[in-house]
């Protein structure tokens, strides 16, 4: 691939989005903390230097990635029609099981939550930061909803709560459920040892009806405290 110095706006947006685009296809490649900047330059045809023109580091690329898979997650879940039949349990138990899975489906972005805090919310400007939690906290609105609308037994922060879990639990199981070798080879060999290994979409499902079961009941509470007496 040639490079030509972008000379305005739309030619610079344009080689931002190349630049994007080629991370994400060696994402589906390679981990998070094997993407390294002198191969992402490589990959494009362009020096280091001119990278940096445009990202002012690696961890800018992929933080600008994270908020794109994030925005493609939440678009797909809008797309499912909330169930309006069984009990706020039963749904809230269904709600469950289409997160988890839809997580378990988008490996790369459980990838970039799993790094997020740890690795590429640092070697990066205020500048960086401040557009990146704005996206962030525009994502967790739009998740926050879509929870509503799947368990409108929930307020606000009940939906917003479930919603951290759910992403929690998913930088924490990631790295679990992706063992290194020796240990895929010890799990193989030790049946005693295998039931440790970790199933991703089944520890954010179990942990993600817990919790919406018990904010459930914590909200009942609270409406029932407060209606008045008969």
């Amino acid at each position: 691939m040639e490079f030509k110095r972008a000379r305005n706006e739309e030619q610079r947006t344009e080689r931002r989005r190349q630049i994007l685009a080629t991370a994400a296809a060696m994402l589906t490649e390679t981990p998070v903390a094997k993407l390294s900047l002198n191969e992402l330059s490589r990959r494009i045809g362009l020096a280091k230097s001119n990278v940096l023109r445009y990202f002012e580091s690696r961890e800018a690329v992929l933080l600008e990635l994270l908020d794109s898979e994030f925005q493609e997650w939440t678009a797909e879940l809008e797309s499912t029609a909330p169930a309006d039949d069984g009990t706020p349990r039963e749904r809230g138990d269904r709600l469950a099981q289409l997160l988890a899975a839809s997580l378990a489906g988008r490996p790369v972005l459980c990838d970039l939550l799993s790094a997020q805090a740890a690795v590429l919310e640092h070697n990066i400007s205020t500048e960086v930061a401040i557009r990146h939690k704005h996206a962030a906290r525009q994502n967790m609105r739009t998740l926050t909803a879509l929870v509503r609308r799947h368990l409108p037994e929930l307020d606000a922060e009940g939906a917003s709560a479930l919603v951290e879990t759910a992403l929690l639990m998913a930088m924490a199981a990631w790295p679990c459920s992706r063992p290194a070798e020796a240990l895929r080879a010890a799990y193989a060999s030790d049946p005693a040892l295998a039931a440790m290994r970790m199933d991703f979409t089944e520890v954010v499902r179990r942990t993600l009806e817990a919790t919406a079961s018990g904010l459930l009941v914590r909200r009942g509470s609270r409406v029932d405290q407060a209606m008045p007496p008969p």
